[in-house]
């Protein structure tokens, strides 16, 4: 029967969809973007393709996020998007009926939103849909052993959402959501461009100034880097030399509220599971925990270890992918995730 399974394993982000494919591993990694023609409706792109053309179409062709702070914000252009990766997923398996999938959904999700996730998958193709919180995932794909009773915490830093929990037992302890994360900085270092300087850059500009000279921790050295962007009132291209202490300065606000969030979660768990995450130390997963110092700020903030997950990045998708394992046993449909926070609270 194993050969007929064609299960999924989907990380659903504001950035990228990662598709985990059981028993060939991570297969689909595209940036969650599409291109429409605006006159017919139809899509033209999707996934890097159409990720180039951001800021750059003419006037009938769009190009979108469809996903905004982990969630589902158009819902029929996130339908076509899925509908296309599902067919780049298939092309890897040879035979390939409607697949069973597992898809993460941030903490702070509530259960209209769980629906539109369900619903989106389903009319993309899927067979079946069940969903995981995703620093579950985040935690199963950084390898940690969830199954025993101790405490672990993983702070899982995306482009639209920040989640924080405290997993054991193979289940959530306590969890957060804010909409604090990789994306924040980003626009935070465009505001700042174009406020010090008088430069429009791009999302993809601010994205590799945060990767090349971002920090939210004091560096020995201060760096420079030179971004091409728009005059803001001649409109003419322009230059302008940025230092990786301005940008730390920048970056310092959106990485406290992380650190606060940290902070709370931890004040909301039982002595018993804290003296437990003392012990394992913090476990960073996702992009945006990748930013220069993030580690040796949360460590500050807690006085907690913290470590940086192999493959950060895909520490979802993986997660994802090894839930496919007990598929048989995961609860179909929304699993109401509000509602349990509340009686987690």
């Amino acid at each position: 029967m194993q050969l007929l399974s064609h299960d999924l394993g989907i990380d659903l982000g504001t950035a990228n969809v990662l598709i985990y494919v059981d028993g060939k591993g991570v297969v689909v990694r595209e940036p969650s973007v599409v291109a429409v023609d605006k006159n017919t409706g139809k899509i033209i792109q999707v996934g890097s393709a159409a990720r180039n053309m951001l800021g750059r179409t003419p006037g009938n062709v769009v190009a979108m996020h469809p996903i905004k702070d982990g969630v589902i914000s158009d819902h029929e252009m996130t339908v076509q998007m899925l509908r296309e990766l599902f067919k780049e997923a298939a092309k890897t398996s040879l035979f390939t009926p409607k697949p069973r999938v597992v898809i993460s959904v941030p903490s702070g999700v509530t259960e209209v939103e769980e629906r539109t996730v369900i619903n989106a998958a389903i009319e993309a193709g899927a067979r079946r849909v069940y969903l995981i919180e995703e620093p579950l995932a985040a935690g199963m794909g950084a390898g940690l052993d969830l199954r025993s009773p101790k405490g672990h915490m993983v702070v899982n830093i995306g482009c639209g959402t920040t989640d924080v929990a405290v997993l054991s037992l193979n289940g959530v302890a306590v969890s957060s959501s804010i909409k604090v994360a990789g994306g924040t900085f980003d626009e935070a270092i465009g505001r700042y461009v174009r406020r010090k300087h008088g430069v429009v850059i791009g999302q993809a500009t601010a994205e590799d100034v945060k990767i090349q000279i971002g920090s939210v921790y004091p560096r020995s050295e201060n760096v420079s880097y030179t971004v091409k962007g728009r005059d803001a009132k001649s409109g003419v291209p322009r230059e302008a030399t940025l230092y990786s202490d301005d940008i730390y300065d920048v970056l310092r606000r959106p990485a406290r509220q992380i650190a606060e969030e940290v902070l709370s979660v931890l004040e909301m768990t039982s002595p018993e599971l804290v003296s437990d995450i003392s012990e394992n130390g913090i476990t960073l997963t996702g992009g945006g925990s990748q930013l220069w110092g993030m580690d040796k700020l949360l460590m500050d903030a807690t006085g907690i270890m913290c470590t940086l997950a192999d493959d950060a990045d895909s520490c979802v998708a993986y997660g994802c992918g090894k839930s496919l394992a007990w598929i048989n046993h995961m609860q179909e449909g929304p699993i109401n995730i509000a509602k349990k926070r509340i009686m987690r609270g």
